[in-house]
This record gives C-alpha cells, structure tokens and sequence, in this order.
C-alpha cells in the first residue's frame, strides 16, 4: 500500500469517527449547554469603552435629526433601563431595550421595523444635548453622560462628551412599563 493511499484511509476514517461522536454528542443531552450569558464585567468594560465615541450618536438625515441608541442595544441583555432626557438633566424618558436572546446577546434586535430600538427621530436640530443614563439588571446605575452633537455632523454619525456627573447614591427602581420615545 502507498503512503498516499494510507494517508487518505487514515483521513477518511478519523472524519468517521469525528463524525460519529459529533452524532453521539448531539442525540445525547439536548440542554448541555444551554446559552449563558457573559459576565456583567464585560458588559460593563463595553460601557465603559463606548462612553468617549458615544452611547448615542447624532445624525441630520432627510430634514431630520436622528439619535441612534444601537451601542446600548448591544448590551441590553445586561441592562434594566436606558434613562435620558434632551436638552435637560432629568433623565425622565426610558428608550426601549429589544428583547434579550442569549444565543445572540449582542445582536442588534431583528424584528423591529419601525426602528423603535435603533434611533429617535427628531426636528432638526431639536436636541443640543442628550442626558443618559443606563441601569443595570442588578440595579446599579451608570455615570449621567451628557453628549452633544458634533460640529457640522451631517449624516455622519457623531457625539461629543459636553459633561459627567456620579450617578445618584439611589436609583428608583426601573419601571418597565414607562419607557418611551
């Protein structure tokens, strides 16, 4: 017998049994490993990374202004609430954070086809800032960022940090149902 044809044997009988375990492992227990999600540390150092490009960013588009959310929605399966408020501190608006899927916790929401999880759609020029604030499922909450739109933004997308503040020693507790748009 060849090297050749030993060689290729060899091969076509590891794919083989490789195959069979593969089969074997599949028919076995179907919830062996069930989706986890990831640490909230790492949710946390996302946060954290985004805060200077900007958990929101400013766009003018079509005669309107637009500010996407899509960084935190990347995180929402960590997260009870997304607080904020335009042109003021009072963090009195919720945005809406899609459902969780913990075999894709990263993933921007699928089905939403009115965009109610991406962006709000303002006048132009409406908002001159944006407060922000995001609590998590434990119900810590995050610094308060304020951004702002960037100069001459266009239909870029951009924000600049215009201030932080500490979070509030106490937060409410989250209220699901009051989000808003």
């Amino acid at each position: 017998m060849s090297i050749g044809n030993a060689a290729s044997r060899w091969l076509i009988a590891s794919l083989l049994v490789a195959g069979t375990t593969v089969a074997l492992a599949q028919e076995g227990d179907e919830d062996e490993y069930k989706p986890e999600l990831p640490d909230m540390s790492i949710y946390k150092a996302m946060l954290d990374a985004n805060r200077q490009p900007g958990w929101v960013q400013f766009r003018d588009y079509g005669n309107r202004q637009l500010i996407y959310f899509t960084a935190l929605q990347t995180m929402r399966c960590r997260l009870s609430e997304v607080r904020y408020s335009i042109n003021s501190d009072a963090l009195d608006l919720h945005f809406p954070l899609g459902p969780c899927d913990p075999q894709q916790p990263f993933n921007i929401p699928a089905d939403d086809p009115t965009n109610k999880y991406i962006y709000l759609d303002l006048k132009p020029h409406q908002a001159k800032t944006l407060t922000i604030q995001v609590v998590w499922a434990d119900g810590s909450g995050s610094e308060i960022v304020t951004y702002r739109p960037c100069d001459n933004v266009g239909e870029s997308t951009c924000a600049r940090i215009k201030k932080i503040d500490k979070p509030k020693s106490k937060l409410s507790a989250p209220t699901p149902t009051s989000q808003s748009r």
